[in-house]
């Protein structure tokens, strides 16, 4: 799957607002912990995005208080201190690892991320974890054709220019997770055309963008991605393909 880790991004993400700081004299700027469906190939994982510092040790506890992450510098890295973390779990599809199951092992409710400097002060901050995941964007058209999976025996031959356009996502996923009200905070649309990548966040309220002309001119297969990110901070993913005219 194509992650905004390895992207441009035309618009400037605002805070990604999964979860917020505990008052402490070190500010942990961002506090990511959420869940990523790709709708598409049938897989779930979790992720996240910590930011601030720095630190030498951190660690992310679970709301039952079991402990899920425990990370230490060492010898130079210790010294010079982390500031930023990714993480990004493997994705087993449903076959080996159905939602149900990946879910009882993430529970929801309150995760605690916990970070310590060189001096041994700690610093804390609380993120709640949702298994309300957003219903796959529909109908999804590229230039007007509807889209398919990128595994299709026979992939669409589409002509520049190209919008790709969707319809809003309301509720939440009918069959995976649990029901509940769903807000979408943005839409982010991807797309790599033989290698080049281009990436960019999309308010609510726009489910419509045509890709730059520059990114269709290396010609051959296009895959694009739309997500449909919520307040809570699920992502849920949905991918096509088809060959350019």
């Amino acid at each position: 799957m194509m992650t905004a880790k390895l992207v441009m991004m035309m618009i400037a993400s605002v805070a990604f607002g999964a979860g917020a700081p505990v008052a402490s004299g070190l500010a942990l700027t961002e506090t990511e912990l959420y869940f990523e469906l790709n709708d598409s190939a049938g897989d779930l994982g979790i992720h996240s995005s910590i930011d601030g510092g720095p630190y030498v040790k951190l660690e992310i506890d679970d709301p039952r208080d079991r402990k899920l992450l425990l990370m230490t510098a060492h010898g130079k890295l210790a010294r010079q201190g982390m500031t930023q973390f990714f993480l990004e779990s493997a994705e087993p599809n449903f076959a080996q690892l159905s939602p149900a199951a990946f879910f009882k092992r993430f529970p929801e409710g309150e995760y605690e991320i916990e970070a310590t400097d060189r001096d041994g002060n700690e610093f804390e901050a609380s993120v709640a974890l949702s298994h309300v995941m957003a219903a796959r964007p529909g109908n999804i058209t590229a230039a007007g054709v509807p889209a398919v999976n990128c595994d299709a025996a026979v992939l669409p031959v589409i002509a520049a220019p190209i919008a790709i356009d969707w319809d809003p996502v309301s509720h939440s996923h009918p069959t995976i997770g649990n029901s509940g009200p769903v807000e979408i905070d943005r839409y982010q649309l991807f797309v790599e055309v033989e290698g080049v990548k281009f990436g960019i966040d999309l308010t609510p309220e726009m489910t419509e963008f045509e890709i730059p002309a520059e990114i269709l001119a290396v010609g051959g297969r296009v895959k694009f991605e739309i997500i449909a990110r919520t307040s809570t901070g699920n992502n849920t993913a949905v991918e096509s393909c088809f060959l350019l005219e």
